[in-house]
């Protein structure tokens, strides 16, 4: 049932009055970098940050071998993060309303070049309505928004009628194992609410994501004979050009995927990472590039990283060197499917009446085609998951930013969400 209008009044009321605390805590969060393999630190803040509200805290390692044999999980390398996963755990007196799942995760992309950032990336600091810094949209603020929401209820003396879990995960730009472990490790609930940095709309539905490293071979010589070796950078160049035939062919199956019609360019294949050569002028013997690429809710990761594989190997076919020499393919991060939220749930009504509360808005929704952690829940949990958060911007760029006006709409909206969804009940 919708909550009585003075109820809403006084929740979001709370929330304006604890806001200038849950930017407080942002800072604190942004201000610990927290890329892959470094976020230790972050999640212990985190812990405590639980156990001051007095909930339950499970801390848990990924286990590597039941991912492994799940198959939504992603492969393991040596820059695989070995932070814990922490989930904070709400217990009602009395469970009379549906369960919730809050789900964050907080490992980052590199800064990239300082000279690029008009700060620190680390800095927090505050521009008007901006908060700065690396993680401030994606999606530190979120993981605020998680804890305020819950503080919001508490100020006026109400907490959620139901169990609630607050998960801090790390994986979620590399791999999503880390969500997936939360599944693993036996959490569900009757919905999750993912905070990511949604521009205040609802992911109707979703791409998944596969990660791929292609490396070549060449033959060195000196440069003064280069005719007679084989450039591997020149080679790695020629593969380029030939997985983009296939993005244009996936892309143009578009018109068979709800949600994706309509996009110009729904399939992204991205060259993110490239080394290769040792020595200016010698040609050089090897070349690698990393790659992402996505697929269309419904395309099988697993299928999907056969039919890379087959192009490439076609391709080398066809070329005069690598035709002797074939480029090896290694999957090396991201295998994850992507979703579509069927419209209708009881969920994603509760959360459009919060959303209008909270903006005076109608909730809008859209296709996202970046990987989200959301694909977890709604393939294998099979309950509905709502990504919906703030206005951010230059996520993975530089000079990253979140909205704090924008924030506080949004925790505003979770905390009527909340309060619907799960019922309430005095402290």
């Amino acid at each position: 049932m919708s909550l009585a209008p003075e109820l809403k009044a006084r929740i979001l009321q709370s929330v304006e009055d604890g806001f200038a605390d849950q930017v407080s805590y942002l800072q604190k969060l942004v201000r610990l970098p927290s890329v892959r393999g470094q976020e230790h630190a972050i999640q212990d803040l985190v812990f405590r940050e639980f156990q001051a509200r007095g909930l339950k805290v499970d801390r848990f390692d990924m286990d590597r071998d039941a991912i492994a044999a799940h198959p939504g999980g992603s492969p393991f390398s040596d820059t695989h993060s070995d932070a814990p996963i922490v989930v904070g755990i709400h217990h009602p007196r009395e469970e009379v309303g549906r369960s919730l799942i809050l789900n964050a995760h907080l490992d980052v992309v590199p800064t990239g070049p300082r000279e690029m950032w008009q700060n620190d990336p680390y800095s927090a600091h505050i521009d008007g309505d901006w908060m700065y810094g690396r993680g401030a949209g994606d999606m530190k603020a979120g993981s605020g928004a998680n804890l305020a929401a819950l503080d919001a209820l508490r100020r006026v003396g109400l907490q959620p009628a139901a169990t609630v879990y607050v998960q801090s995960v790390v994986e979620e730009e590399s791999t999503g194992n880390g969500a997936l472990m939360t599944f693993l490790r036996g959490y569900t609930a009757d919905a999750v609410l993912i905070p990511e940095p949604e521009a205040e709309m609802l992911v109707r539905a979703n791409v998944g994501v596969v990660w791929f490293q292609v490396t070549v071979h060449g033959t060195p010589v000196h440069v003064a004979q280069m005719g007679e070796g084989a450039n591997a950078i020149d080679a790695v160049y020629r593969v380029v050009q030939s997985l983009r035939e296939l993005e244009t062919a996936w892309n143009a199956q578009k018109a068979a995927h709800p949600y994706f019609e309509t996009y110009d360019h729904p399939i992204n294949l991205n060259i993110g990472k490239i080394a290769g050569g040792d020595w200016a002028s010698s040609v050089p013997a090897w070349a690698t590039i990393d790659c992402r690429v996505s697929l269309y809710p419904g395309q099988n990761a697993a299928e999907a990283m056969q039919i890379i594989q087959d192009h490439i190997a076609a391709y080398a076919h066809t070329d005069p060197y690598l035709s002797n020499t074939p480029p090896t393919v290694t999957f090396n991060g991201f295998t994850a499917e992507g979703y579509v939220l069927e419209p209708g749930s009881d969920a994603e009504a509760a959360l459009g009446r919060a959303h209008e509360a909270a903006t005076g808005e109608p909730l809008q929704s859209f296709t996202a085609t970046a990987y989200l952690d959301t694909r977890v829940y709604a393939l294998y949990n099979q309950i509905p998951a709502l990504c919906y958060g703030p206005i951010s911007r230059n996520i993975h760029g530089y000079d990253e930013s979140v909205s704090l006006s924008s924030v506080k709409r949004i925790t505003g909206a979770m905390a009527l969400f909340i309060a619907e969804w799960c019922g309430v009940e005095a402290i």
